[in-house]
């Protein structure tokens, strides 16, 4: 793999600052902090990290993955996405098995664990009360996405994880029918859409606990995407055309 652009990781590194210092939901703000401030027993020795969450991985990645948004006592607590929680538990599990993690958990963001040719993002920045954003919080957080995706030039392959994620992704693509059917494809698990003869986008359902504990989303259905992806990524030319006629696409 060639080495990252060092103007690649400052531009992250800097669209990141930005936002950490967000303020601009104020429900999710008194949301994230009041988590933090009635913390459960068993975090009460934590101190929260009770800002927004950044996107986190390889700056090179061929792989991304678009999550829903912190959890509150997960990545509100840990400050890093998909970390302290059931859903990075099956997230971190799934990308250690088909090599883009060098670990198969994740408890905090200093555990030492890496991810390869791997980046995690999120539609929401914030924790949103009983996990339900809503559509001005997600047209707020959506230009940070689309900024940190133009970034990301080397992307190959999206996995959405959820319904409303995979609508995000959509918008921030610019990318809302496909040629076929003049519609856009209906969101289900294990969809898979050639965006581009570049990109691809998989789907998958949301590894939290209302569908892992109901079995609607089992350890192996999660498994064949991240396989998929695997499969996509190491066939992956090079090629940037197509990539780059996607970064012109507006924010929406």
């Amino acid at each position: 793999m060639p080495e990252c652009d060092p103007s690649i990781e400052q531009r992250l590194a800097e669209l990141q600052a930005e936002i950490l210092a967000c303020r601009r939901c104020p429900r999710l703000v008194w949301w994230r902090e009041e988590a933090a401030r009635h913390r459960p027993r068993r975090y009460q020795e934590w101190e929260y990290w009770a800002k927004p969450v950044p996107g986190w991985g390889d700056p090179h990645a061929r792989l991304l993955i678009v999550g829903l948004a912190p959890a509150a006592h997960g990545a509100n607590r840990t400050g890093r996405m998909f970390t302290g929680d059931r859903s990075g538990e099956w997230l971190y599990r799934a990308l250690h098995r088909f090599g883009f993690a060098n670990r198969a958990e994740s408890r905090h963001r200093d555990d030492g664990l890496r991810l390869r040719d791997c980046y995690i993002t999120a539609v929401l920045r914030c924790a949103p009360p009983q996990n339900m954003p809503r559509a001005e919080e997600q047209r707020n957080c959506r230009a940070f996405l689309h900024r940190e995706y133009a970034l990301l030039t080397r992307v190959r392959v999206i996995v959405a994880l959820g319904q409303i994620a995979y609508a995000t992704i959509c918008r921030v693509l610019g990318t809302h029918r496909t040629p076929e059917t003049g519609a856009r494809p209906r969101f289900q698990h294990g969809m898979e859409w050639a965006v581009t003869p570049t990109l691809t986008l998989l789907a998958s359902f949301h590894p939290s606990q209302q569908n892992t504990f109901t079995g609607k989303l089992t350890e192996p259905m999660f498994d064949s995407i991240f396989r998929r992806a695997r499969e996509l990524v190491d066939a992956a030319d090079d090629g940037t055309a197509a990539r780059e006629e996607m970064q012109q696409a507006p924010a929406v």
